[in-house]
């Protein structure tokens, strides 16, 4: 068994947590985590909300000393299915954490796999063909997609509600028409000024 130990922060015998964040804070300029489905037809999805946010998408990876150390992107892509927030609330708390953010955008594409079903037809499913009940392993809301204005509205104010959202980082609901390429603003919540860091 190899010891992937050489390659984790924390394990190194002089690590110092403090400065770690310090360094990851400097070494990627991120400012926009945008959650979105993994249909590969929402695949331009980032680079839409790049240019209408003057975000950099995918940017470049910075060498040191022939290692990959960081990376001018100021975007992160977040993929989950139907482009849920439920399924992204960790990983924005983790980006605010090391890189601190200041817009967090939600997007659901038309013609999507979540609209295929219905919460109560995905755990009967799985009910049936797995015999797993799953109906307290998710938010029933979150399973799904029944209106894309309505299930947006609500990623939006999710991501608001959580602790683990930045106070001042601005919120936003896209719909992505996916034949005509358009990026429509559905909702929005503007973040509260910043304090001090």
């Amino acid at each position: 068994m190899t010891d992937f130990a050489q390659f984790a922060f924390s394990a190194a015998d002089d690590f110092d947590e403090a400065s770690v964040r310090e360094a990851f804070s400097h070494a990627v300029p991120l400012r926009t985590i945008v959650v979105y489905c993994y249909d590969p037809r929402a695949g331009n999805i980032p680079l839409l909300v790049a240019e209408r946010l003057g975000d950099t998408y995918p940017g470049e990876i910075l060498h040191q000393d022939g290692r990959k150390v960081a990376s001018t992107s100021t975007l992160f892509p977040v993929v989950v299915a139907g482009g849920r927030a439920f399924d992204a609330l960790r990983s924005i708390a983790v980006a605010q954490h090391l890189f601190g953010i200041e817009n967090i955008v939600v997007v659901h594409h038309s013609h999507c796999g979540a609209t295929t079903f219905t919460a109560e037809g995905i755990i009967n499913a799985f009910d049936r063909e797995q015999h797993s009940d799953i109906a307290h392993a998710f938010p029933r809301e979150t399973l799904c997609i029944t209106d894309y204005a309505q299930s947006l509205k609500s990623d939006v104010a999710l991501i608001r509600e959580q602790p683990g959202t930045p106070r001042s980082a601005d919120i936003f609901g896209f719909f992505y028409e996916i034949d005509s390429g358009e990026l429509i603003l559905v909702a929005s919540d503007p973040g509260e000024p910043s304090r001090a860091k």
